[in-house]
């Protein structure tokens, strides 16, 4: 896994902006005066957040005809899944010994 890409992943992520962008992207491809409708923001500012994503490789634009497509590319978040699939077994473990330490709790003084 690339570090530095996974970096540049959860960085793009952080910003709710971003997250709707990708949101909207999920349901197909949209030009920058589309994603920037909205939001209460400037197209600038879209576009900005835009070459954040881009730069994380979330989305990727396109050419067609007179249009620029922005699109959604999902890879780079299948790797941030992956990454923290590490920890849902950690936190599944650890709620797996609450579980056990509540039911010795509830259990009984004579039958502990």
């Amino acid at each position: 896994m690339n570090e530095e890409r996974l970096d540049a992943t959860f960085a793009a992520l952080a910003d709710p902006t971003r997250r709707a962008i990708l949101a909207r992207l999920r349901r197909g491809d949209a030009t920058v005066a589309e994603l920037s409708a909205p939001f209460a923001i400037s197209q600038p500012a879209i576009s900005k957040h835009l070459k954040v994503l881009e730069r994380a490789g979330l989305i990727s634009r396109g050419r067609e005809a007179q249009r620029r497509p922005c699109r959604l590319k999902a890879a780079p978040m299948r790797e941030a899944v992956d990454w923290l699939a590490n920890y849902r077994d950690y936190w599944e473990q650890s709620y797996q010994r609450l579980d056990a330490l509540l039911d010795e709790l509830q259990r009984p003084e004579n039958e502990r």
